[in-house]
C-alpha cells in the first residue's frame, strides 16, 4: 500500500458521501477521522483543535456528520461522539472516544508518521 502523493489537506474535510470515507483513508497515510454532531457540545469544543490538526501534522482530517451518515456510525461502533478514528494506510489502528486535548492527538497521529 502506499499514497497516491496527494498532498495532505490542511483544512479538514467533510464528508459528503458515504463512500467517500473509503476514498480518503486509502489516498492519504493517515487519516483522523472526526464522527461529530453540530449539537453536540465536547464536539464544538473541539473544533478548534481538530483543525489546527488538520493544518499542523501530516494527517489528512475527515469530518463525520454522525446525524446525516448513522450508517457509518454504526458500521464504526460508534457509540458516544466525539469519536476520532485514526487510519493508517487505510486500517483504523487507534479510537479515541471523547473530548481529546490537542497534544493528546498530535501525539497518536505523531506517533505514526512514516
Amino acid at each position: 500500500m502506499s499514497s497516491t502523493g496527494d498532498a495532505v489537506p490542511t483544512e479538514p474535510v467533510q464528508l459528503t458521501n458515504a463512500s467517500d470515507l473509503d476514498d480518503v483513508v486509502a489516498r492519504y497515510d493517515i487519516v483522523l477521522v472526526d464522527f461529530y454532531a453540530d449539537w453536540c457540545g465536547p464536539c464544538q469544543m473541539m473544533e478548534p483543535t481538530i483543525k489546527s490538526l488538520a493544518s499542523e501534522t501530516d494527517a489528512a482530517v475527515l469530518k463525520v456528520d454522525v446525524d446525516q451518515f448513522q450508517q457509518l456510525a454504526g458500521e464504526y461502533q460508534v457509540q458516544g461522539i466525539p469519536t476520532l478514528l485514526v487510519f493508517v494506510d487505510g486500517e483504523p489502528v487507534e479510537r479515541l472516544v471523547g473530548a481529546q486535548s490537542e497534544q493528546q492527538l498530535s501525539t497518536v497521529i505523531t506517533n505514526y508518521t512514516h
